[in-house]
């Protein structure tokens, strides 16, 4: 079985939940909302048992607090990961969508949170790959089962990139030229080759100062710092000093 690599807190499997009982006062959910509903459909066609059975190995301690019902964890991560949604979020809207409450098992509607946000990252870090590939995989044969997912399509796999943000700099036009005349200064020093003058002292100067023109007014300051700079990488630092024979 699978290791804990959470750690810190001890938790025991969880309880199986009881069957719940028939309230006159409160309808089923069952009554209230749509069975043809697409959540409704995959909550019928994927196997929840699966997952109290091979989840409950990520909780060995026979001591502390019984863990939350895998079937409420995986349905919630998998509707987290379907509208895209933050652990807030999550558990907030579930609050207030019978559907989702339908899908992770719940027989009449609740009014308060399921768990804290916060558990979800444990429960994360919990299963690890592992666990996720087990829902990726339940979730695979839901689709064979309703025929969403033909078995041809299964044969070859499509492997899709999504571009990031990431906080890196622009390349813009003045730190590009900076960086060629430093690399063009780098190589003639490597090669031997005397510059008469390499500007290692006002080009940066320059490069931060066209940065300080970027966000004013200033667009004609601005359109003639990368000229000025662009001067300085095709005149003196490319040309290399005269010959003294």
């Amino acid at each position: 079985m699978a290791r804990n690599p959470a750690g810190s807190v001890c938790r025991r499997k969880h309880r199986p939940r009881p069957p719940e009982q028939g309230d006159l006062l409160r309808p089923r959910l069952v009554d209230l909302i749509d069975l043809c509903h697409e959540l409704v459909r995959l909550a019928s066609l994927i196997d929840w048992e699966f997952f109290e059975r091979e989840w409950a190995g990520f909780f060995p301690s026979t001591t502390g607090r019984p863990a939350t019902s895998p079937r409420l964890v995986a349905g919630l991560l998998y509707l987290q990961h379907a509208f895209r949604l933050s652990d807030e979020a999550m558990v907030a809207r579930w609050g207030k969508n019978p559907y989702y409450q339908h899908f992770t098992g719940e027989t009449f509607f609740q009014h308060r949170p399921p768990i804290d946000p916060t558990s979800l990252t444990r429960w994360r870090k919990r299963i690890g790959e592992e666990g996720v590939e087990w829902l990726l995989t339940k979730t695979i044969d839901a689709g064979r089962a309703s025929g969403a997912v033909a078995e041809r399509s299964l044969e070859q796999v499509a492997v899709d990139t999504t571009v990031m943000e990431k906080a890196i700099a622009h390349p813009t036009d003045a730190r590009l030229y900076e960086r060629a005349r430093a690399q063009l200064v780098d190589l003639a020093r490597a090669a031997g080759v005397e510059l008469r003058q390499s500007y290692a002292r006002l080009a940066p100067r320059l490069a931060a100062q066209v940065g300080r023109y970027a966000p004013c007014q200033a667009v004609q300051a601005h359109a003639q710092g990368p000229a000025d700079a662009q001067g300085h990488h095709g005149s003196r630092a490319a040309r290399p000093a005269p010959s003294t024979r």
